[in-house]
């Protein structure tokens, strides 16, 4: 597939110019393109290459349905060869994009029905931003998991009363340690859908905490990063 650009120039449609690079800590950032040219569930993911490049990595789309940019969250691993590389492009540069893949989502069946509880450690939190932007109104608690509170990406983009930051190696956060020694603390509802996004040990983890608490598999929707 191609768009006419001009009566003699053709792009292809999986390719999008960088709009911008959004700095959030040293490094974690936001890759922003231009809006989508396909249609997408929030939860979904994409995979991205660089021009040029034989490498691609997967990453959950972070901006809305019908957003005006396609953004995703990137954090810099140290010693990796594909996220440095992306953190060094700049605007104008060329990514390769195709997708979008996967079913994780919202609990269509329980969207207004039920209580959405989303569990994410680090940047497990994208396809979350995604479905929040996405669903204006939605009843749901957003918990995330982080090192350090600078790690609360863009916290400001949710409700305050539907966010609880627990951080594991500082004070800053509304819980001070892991993730799931918060959950182990919490009391839900039976009308409540969870949803795990992260490194597997907090997914295995949490899965186990909320089995002790009466949920089993059909209340738990789970995205494995690594």
């Amino acid at each position: 597939m191609t768009i006419d650009m001009k009566p003699d120039v053709k792009i292809d449609a999986n390719y999008y110019k960088v709009l911008q690079i959004r700095k959030l800590t040293e490094h974690t950032f936001i890759l922003s393109l231009p809006g989508s040219r396909f249609k997408f569930v929030a939860g979904q993911h994409i995979s991205l290459s660089i021009q040029g490049d034989y490498q691609s990595r997967e990453y959950s789309i972070y901006s809305a349905e019908e957003g005006q940019n396609l953004e995703i969250l990137v954090k810099e691993v140290d010693g990796g060869y594909f996220s440095p590389k992306l953190k060094h492009l700049k605007v104008g540069d060329m990514v390769e994009v195709h997708g979008p893949f996967g079913k994780f989502g919202l609990d269509e069946k329980h969207a207004d029905t039920h209580k959405h509880v989303f569990i994410a450690s680090g940047t497990g939190i994208a396809p979350f931003h995604s479905i929040v932007k996405s669903r204006p109104g939605l009843d749901y608690h957003l918990i995330h998991g982080v090192k350090l509170g600078e790690e609360a990406y863009e916290r400001n983009e949710y409700d305050a009363e539907r966010y609880t930051l627990c951080t594991s190696r500082d004070g800053s956060g509304d819980f001070e340690g892991r993730l799931t020694a918060y959950l182990k603390t919490q009391e839900f509802g039976k009308n409540t859908s969870f949803y795990l996004c992260g490194n597997s040990d907090m997914i295995f983890d949490s899965m186990e905490i909320l089995r002790e608490k009466g949920f089993n598999r059909e209340n738990i929707n789970v995205e494995v990063y690594f």
